[in-house]
């Protein structure tokens, strides 16, 4: 057979090239059973532990010791089986068609080719559009001009659906290159008529890893041995496995998670989640998803989780900023992650916001990326040519030429470089060696049915762990301040607490305070709204949203240690506790002198090693104390975001409360 000259990637065997055949054994999930392998888990940690002192004595003692350390590991490690298995027939690779440019450039205009990416995929997209940028296009006999845009996975889909309304016409995508196909079926589900209903074309793959910081992975010896779903979620669930292991200093397990309702980091652990409370990641069913009881065995997986955030690189950001402070045990023990996002890490890249990356020395402390034993989930990065009215002929040609490079041998090249494996699952060497990814690891999975994602996105509002979060608003008098022939500043912030409100459901505990500074020196108005059951108090919460006036000046420290302070008084490792902070100014507290930013800092620190309430920021408007209100999030490892533009207010809102 010869090969195209162009178009999709040749196939040589109907094979699949990157899952694997291999039935999947799911672990038992009973609760006894479950007991048993915690049990045993701590054998293994403590025998670990043993076993490394007894390595660290053998320089002293020799050869005796020598033989004690082995005498133990044999009993640890499994007989080798009598006959090793068959091996799987190794599927062929596919053979990539080389690129296929024009012999010069259309003419002038350009056809303007938007592509749409996630957050996580993004750089690949912004290098796959250079590419194709560098060498002569011709459509319809124009050039084509690629210009790649980046939004969460989860806000895409939601803008899919409504049309793109904020967004002028000649700026909406053309293209959607997610990073997985979960969010096609989820905009379409919810009626975004431009995602089409054809198969998309996957240009590279990235594996859902579990990553955790290296001494942590050694420790108990997931480095060597990883452990199945259902360990990983007891593990997070033991309050004393590193003090059992020896390492007290790390606290208790925090496991960290993204959203799924934005991130698909964040998906494939509520899939994951479900299939070990169900008994098997790949025989997950709606009508599974709303057994009672697994829904229980998922809330329980669920307060295993320290908060969520938006995208693995805010994570990661907290993780490298406590690192240089101490040691990222201090932030996570472990996090659900993509394999390019370890990549990133492990070279020194982070993001704050996901958008502007800082590259730094890599980590003393590295992440090791786990493959679970009983399966994880592998994003797909599809990618499809969109048919909103606002996508002319034109646009829709180059989308799918784009497509197409996309799949060739250049393009796949610039996956591969990007971080990703391409679609025979290769990896770049540098790649894998930085970020050890496994070759070809066992045991991956393709992302479950649409039916049962839609099912698990249904679901996670009842199963997430609850929150209790007190809001607390400046009202100093620069909230007056106009942003619009029709909007102040307050009146604004009004409206988009009201709207983040809705992101909360019965059982979350959900309060109000505002703060300003009186002519006589108090704090004002405080607490207008109790943190109670938002089931209960929405009218109340709203009614005193409604009647909140600007006064005076602004306590920012004093209102911050307070609500704090109060907040950690009924603090419960079954809720994620935290204030959020939405201030538009600098501390000024010209009539009565108040606590410092350096006390205020102290007192955060110390609540947050014992009862952990986490301090939200949202920088409001151009004049707001950026850096306070960054350290201030940071000393409760919890995130900042930023509204400096006040017109901003409502996304950067709804994105913070995804928090929760």
């Amino acid at each position: 057979m010869t090969e195209p000259d162009g178009g999709a990637p040749v196939r040589r065997s109907t094979a699949q090239p990157f899952f694997g055949d291999a039935p999947i054994v799911a672990p038992p999930g009973a609760t006894e059973q479950r007991r048993l392998r915690r049990r045993a888990r701590r054998k293994r940690i403590l025998l670990w532990t043993s076993i490394v002192g007894i390595v660290a004595l053998v320089a002293a003692i020799g050869a005796v010791s020598s033989l004690i350390v082995r005498s133990l590991a044999d009993d640890e490690q499994p007989a080798a089986p009598a006959e090793e298995p068959p091996a799987a027939p190794e599927a062929e690779k596919i053979v990539f068609p080389e690129d296929a440019p024009a012999a010069s450039a259309g003419t002038q205009p350009c056809i303007p080719l938007t592509v749409l990416s996630s957050f996580e995929n993004a750089e690949m997209v912004a290098n796959l559009a250079a590419g194709y940028n560098a060498e002569p296009r011709s459509i319809n006999g124009s050039c084509v001009v690629v210009t790649p845009m980046r939004e969460k996975s989860g806000v895409a889909a939601d803008a899919l659906v409504a049309g793109f309304p904020d967004t002028a016409p000649e700026q909406r995508p053309s293209v959607w290159l997610p990073d997985a196909r979960t969010w096609l079926s989820l905009a379409q589900a919810k009626g975004a008529a431009a995602v089409p209903a054809s198969d998309p074309t996957s240009v590279g793959t990235s594996s859902i890893v579990l990553a955790m910081p290296t001494p942590l992975a050694e420790t108990i010896g997931w480095d060597w041995e990883p452990p199945t779903w259902d360990e990983v979620f007891d593990a997070a669930g033991d309050a004393t496995l590193w003090a059992d292991a020896g390492h007290a200093e790390w606290g208790a397990f925090k496991l960290g998670k993204t959203s799924p309702l934005v991130a698909t980091s964040g998906e494939a652990a509520m899939f994951a989640s479900f299939g070990a409370a169900h008994g098997a990641l790949d025989a997950v069913t709606a009508q599974s998803i709303a057994d009672p009881a697994v829904a229980e065995e998922v809330r329980r997986h669920e307060l295993a989780t320290s908060h969520y955030m938006a995208t693995p690189e805010h994570f990661l950001w907290h993780a490298r900023q406590a690192e240089q402070s101490g040691s990222a045990a201090d932030f996570l023990s472990a996090v659900i992650v993509d394999e390019k996002s370890v990549w990133d890490y492990n070279r020194g890249i982070t993001s704050r916001d996901g958008v502007t990356r800082t590259t730094v020395e890599p980590p003393a402390e590295k992440l090791t990326p786990i493959y679970p034993a009983d399966g994880f989930f592998v994003a797909d990065n599809p990618a499809v040519v969109l048919t909103g009215e606002w996508v002319d002929a034109g646009e829709s040609a180059a989308g799918a030429d784009f497509v197409r490079f996309a799949g060739t041998r250049q393009g796949q090249e610039i996956v591969r470089d990007s971080g990703y494996r391409d679609l025979n699952g290769d990896l770049d060497a540098g790649v894998k060696a930085v970020a050890n990814l496994t070759a070809e690891p066992a045991g991956a999975l393709p992302f479950p049915a649409d039916d049962v994602v839609a099912a698990v996105n249904d679901s996670f509002p009842e199963v997430r762990k609850r929150a209790q979060v007190l809001f607390l608003v400046d009202v100093s008098g620069s909230m007056d301040e106009p942003i619009s022939a029709s909007e102040t500043k307050l009146s604004a912030a009004k409206d988009a607490i009201a709207m983040a409100l809705d992101h909360f459901t019965a059982g979350d505990r959900v309060g109000l305070a505002a703060f300003g500074q009186a002519a006589d020196g108090a704090l004002v108005p405080g607490e207008v709204s109790p943190v109670a059951d938002i089931a209960g108090t929405r009218e109340n919460f709203l009614g005193a949203l409604g009647g909140l006036q600007s006064v005076g000046d602004t306590p920012l420290y004093q209102a911050v240690d307070t609500f704090a302070a109060q907040q950690a008084q009924s603090w419960s490792a079954d809720r994620i506790t935290a204030v959020v902070v939405l201030s538009d100014g600098r501390n000024d507290t010209p009539n009565a002198p108040t606590i410092g930013a350096e006390q205020m800092l102290a007192n955060l620190g110390h609540l947050h090693h014992g009862t952990p309430v986490l301090v939200f920021t949202l920088a409001y408007g151009a004049d707001a104390d950026v850096a306070t209100l960054q350290s201030i999030s940071s000393a409760t490892g919890a995130h900042y975001y930023d509204a400096t533009d006040p017109t901003k207010l409502r996304a950067v809102l709804g994105d913070l409360v995804t928090s929760f």
